[in-house]
């Protein structure tokens, strides 16, 4: 069974691409079920009988002009995030772990900060779950992908570094009170080892 969408579905396909459930060849495979069960009485797709197919040709032939105008608009948009780059601040564990994780709705957030209004549900990313750096899809248009660096860093940085010295400091008194105690030990040793070699000399 193929379906035409009737709307762009990330991850799946954009408005008038047709998907198959079966293929194995370009077209994007779908469970028959999603397509029967959700798309189809969401309105999100028709099947692709081959008078809606013939019906498309012709959509879209006529919408040519209107086509190349949206994707105008789309590359726009996406030049507008050329050389944006993001940084995302989270809570961390002392191990570098987050609590929670950031994904596409925190890059929209961000992007918003900055003026750039971008809907998250075209925001692809895997949600990190350690500071670094990760990269966010921003899908506009089917020919139309901006790629944003985003660097997740510690927003509790000071917190942890402070942790971080306050252990170090702890550690280093230790081994400086174990040295002393050590030194200690040998000092006293040192008069017995002395009068044992001057016993033996006599």
């Amino acid at each position: 069974m193929e379906i035409i969408l009737k709307e762009d579905i990330i991850g799946l396909g954009y408005k008038n691409d047709i998907v198959n459930v079966k293929s194995k060849n370009d077209i994007v495979n779908v469970k028959s079920g999603y397509g029967r069960n959700y798309l189809i009485p969401q309105g999100k797709g028709v099947i692709a009988s081959p008078m809606a197919k013939k019906i498309l040709a012709e959509n879209l032939k006529q919408q040519a002009h209107k086509l190349a105008a949206i994707k105008a608009e789309a590359e726009k948009k996406a030049e507008a995030l050329n050389g944006v780059a993001l940084e995302i601040a989270a809570k961390v564990s002392a191990t570098g772990q987050l609590y929670g994780s950031v994904g596409a709705n925190q890059v929209a957030e961000e992007l918003k900060k900055l003026g750039k209004e971008v809907d998250r549900k075209i925001i692809t990313m895997k949600d990190a779950k350690t500071v670094g750096d990760f990269v966010a899809l921003v899908h506009f248009h089917k020919e139309v992908t901006v790629e944003v660096p985003v660097k997740v860093v510690a927003e509790n940085a000071a917190e942890l570094k402070a942790a971080a010295e306050e252990e170090a400091a702890i550690k280093a008194a230790a081994e400086a009170k174990k040295a002393a105690a050590e030194a200690a030990a040998a000092e006293e040793e040192a008069p017995e080892v002395e009068e044992a070699e001057a016993a033996v000399e006599e």
